[in-house]
């Protein structure tokens, strides 16, 4: 993700436009202090914030592709789900969205033991308190705005 003629130590903020229509995976933790890994699937309705560094966004994506894996597999559909949880088997929640509902995910994999913010970097929980959504990971589906703001969604139909 970085770019030519980039200086290390600053923060080169991604667009909306940047972000359309390719897969963009960004965190953030919960009230509780739990992270998560969103997949958003090309939909840039994602909390500005999330947007602001690509440097941090990049190293965050590092520390925890590099964890070890802690558990096993839990995708809750199982199947097509289960290429989605190496971020779960190291302790993120995994959120997908949801095609043609903007800002709108579903759980695909939970871990059993959730890492928390108290686990990361100092200067990545820096980031990540710029990321902490207004709710508790685990709700089988949320909602979540380009101001950060996020609730629990019901399903379509429901």
């Amino acid at each position: 993700m970085s770019r030519p003629g980039h200086l290390p130590g600053t923060h080169t903020p991604l667009t909306r436009e940047e972000i359309r229509d390719v897969e963009f995976d960004w965190f953030a933790a919960d009230r509780e202090g739990q992270l998560a890994q969103f997949l958003a699937a090309g939909d840039p309705t994602v909390p500005a914030a999330a947007l602001a560094s690509e440097e941090q966004l990049e190293t965050l994506h590092v520390w925890l592709d590099t964890r070890p894996e802690a558990e096993p597999p839990n995708a809750l559909a199982g199947g097509f789900d289960e290429h989605l949880t190496p971020p779960q088997r190291r302790g993120a929640y995994v959120y997908d969205a949801l095609p043609d509902q903007p800002g709108h995910y579903r759980l695909v994999a939970a871990p059993r033991t959730p890492l928390t913010l108290d686990e990361v970097p100092g200067p990545l929980q820096e980031y990540l308190t710029t990321l902490t959504l207004p709710v508790r990971f685990g709700a089988a589906r949320l909602w979540v705005g380009p101001d950060g703001e996020a609730r629990v969604a019901e399903p379509a139909g429901a």
